[in-house]
């Protein structure tokens, strides 16, 4: 059986089999359905995921009590709260999952002992972070200036994989557009 963790990491280099059983061995495999949390913020953040399957959501609550997606991320990419992980400092955000999806997770600490048992493997990891962070940047960029409508368009287009697969209340909230500005814009377009 693959491991989609591991061609992801051999996509970058070579990884030697005794490697890939430490690294297999040291990720748990979890399933989640659609609104699951995996992180349910307001502590820090002790896990990495990886995910195998499925979309997975970044999200927090305003002060006005309605959620607001901050960004999707999707199969062969990592999702943590860095900031919380990384500094071991309290995150608000939660990571949910936007439809049915299956991960690989890891915990900080164990993660880290890995880093020391194959060296190389932060490197790897850290550039992949990296690289998804210069991607989501760039697409949440691309959507200023733009009203609803072509906000919309552009999401259609940058991100039909995701259009197609959440729902679309987590569309609106990921685009600043309520449901009913939405439906009348997809009503819209379809004419």
């Amino acid at each position: 059986m693959t491991n989609p963790l591991i061609e992801r990491l051999q996509s970058m280099r070579p990884i030697p089999a005794g490697d890939r059983e430490l690294i297999g061995e040291a990720w748990q495999a979890r399933s989640y359905e659609e609104g699951d949390d995996l992180f349910r913020g307001g502590t820090v953040c002790r896990e990495l995921f990886f995910i195998c399957d499925g979309i997975l959501r970044i999200v927090m609550t305003n002060e006005e009590g309605e959620e607001r997606t901050h960004f999707f991320l999707k199969e062969n990419q990592f999702c943590t709260i860095l900031r919380s992980f990384e500094n071991q400092t309290a995150a608000e955000e939660r990571i949910q999952a936007a439809c049915k999806a299956t991960v690989s997770a890891i915990t900080r600490d164990r993660l880290l002992g890995l880093y020391a048992e194959i060296p190389y493997l932060q490197l790897l990891i850290d550039r992949l972070i990296h690289h998804g962070l210069l991607d989501k940047i760039t697409i949440r960029n691309s959507y200023l200036g733009h009203d609803a409508a072509a906000r919309y368009k552009l999401f259609l287009t940058q991100q039909p994989d995701i259009a197609s697969r959440v729902s679309l209340s987590d569309i609106a909230s990921y685009l600043g557009i309520t449901p009913q500005s939405l439906s009348r814009i997809r009503r819209t377009s379809i004419k």
